[in-house]
């Protein structure tokens, strides 16, 4: 449901935004719910290297002999019924 919001913005401001959405195909209120969107929108952390992201995931014990590739290819197999 959407509801009306009243706020107050320099007048060059909303002439320039005017055309702006004009020139964009869309209204200011489709902008102003956008920028909206993207400030409350969970952020990623930037300054996470991606070394330090893989090292944050959780960790799994597997056994020493496990086998990537057939566990891959049996993966494969249920799902595909081979």
């Amino acid at each position: 449901m959407k509801k009306r919001l009243n706020i107050t913005v320099n007048e060059k401001l909303i002439e320039r935004m005017k055309h702006y959405a004009e020139q964009h195909d869309t209204s200011i209120s489709h902008l102003v719910e956008d920028y909206f969107e993207s400030l409350v929108k969970p952020k990623l952390k930037k300054d996470i290297s991606l070394v330090d992201f893989v090292e944050s995931l959780p960790k799994v014990d597997l056994p020493e002999d496990w086998d990537w590739k057939e566990e891959y290819y049996k993966a494969k197999a249920k799902k595909y019924g081979w």
